[in-house]
């Protein structure tokens, strides 16, 4: 239920988990900091949809795991639904357990946070992912690029996704792809933030991606980003592929 004093310009947020505790942890954090203000739970992502619905918010926080329907397929519903065009989702895992979060992001999420995240970085991340911009730093990417890396499936060849695109996009976008930041990119190609901004610009306009999200699966699925074979440390063997009972995503 959406608080009595609502202040004009806050930030709304839905929190979405099937753990009781950790709904109330991030709702305490929320409603106590200034410029946020919780608008709602769910204990599952049928109950996620119909309350983003009702309450419109800014931002979902949207757990992977939960019951009657996952938080992969409540952020497809959610994000690619006109009855919530200006929803925002950022996905909550344990990464080391939850190996969706390459499919949640092709849902449409626009990041993701690891559970044991400090509350100064949680609350920025909700300000971010509400103004439109794309949580995946470079640090998270690179463990889930190697994380995936340990899944096997090769990328295929570069494809006609990236007609269009010139010579120097596609070297900025396999930089993205690799988990650079823009200032990382910029050294590395010997640009100016500002020409790297800008190609960034072009890629999502081209590709029609919404976010650097997008762009980094973009690079992954035309085959421009190769995972290398991960340690032994980071095989998962026999663990599933998708969440129960259904097969698993295709990464690339």
């Amino acid at each position: 239920m959406t608080g009595l004093s609502e202040p004009s310009g806050s930030i709304r947020v839905l929190i979405a988990d099937d753990q009781a505790l950790l709904r109330a942890g991030f709702r305490l954090l929320i409603d106590v900091t200034p410029g946020l203000v919780a608008v709602g739970e769910a204990g599952n992502g049928a109950e996620a949809v119909a309350a983003a619905r009702r309450e419109q918010p800014d931002v979902v926080l949207m757990d992977i795991r939960m019951p009657d329907l996952d938080g992969i397929e409540a952020t497809r519903l959610i994000t690619g639904s006109p009855l919530t065009p200006d929803t925002k989702v950022l996905i909550l895992t344990t990464f080391d357990l939850d190996e969706y979060v390459f499919a949640a992001l092709r849902a449409g999420a626009s990041g993701f946070l690891l559970k044991d995240v400090m509350p100064d970085d949680l609350v920025a991340a909700i300000r971010v992912v509400a103004a439109g911009e794309a949580l995946l730093a470079p640090t998270v990417t690179r463990r889930l690029i190697t994380h995936f890396a340990a899944r096997g499936e090769p990328a295929s060849e570069p494809t006609g996704s990236l007609v269009g695109v010139t010579d120097r996009e596609r070297e900025v976008l396999t930089l993205v792809g690799r988990g650079l930041s823009n200032v990382e990119i910029a050294e590395h190609l010997r640009l100016s933030l500002a020409t790297v901004k800008t190609h960034i610009g072009r890629l999502l306009a081209k590709l029609q991606a919404r976010d650097r999200a997008q762009l980094v699966i973009v690079a992954y699925e035309t085959g421009l980003v190769r995972p290398l074979p991960a340690p032994e440390s980071v095989r998962a063997p026999g663990r599933s592929a998708g969440p129960p009972g259904r097969p698993g995503p295709r990464l690339w």
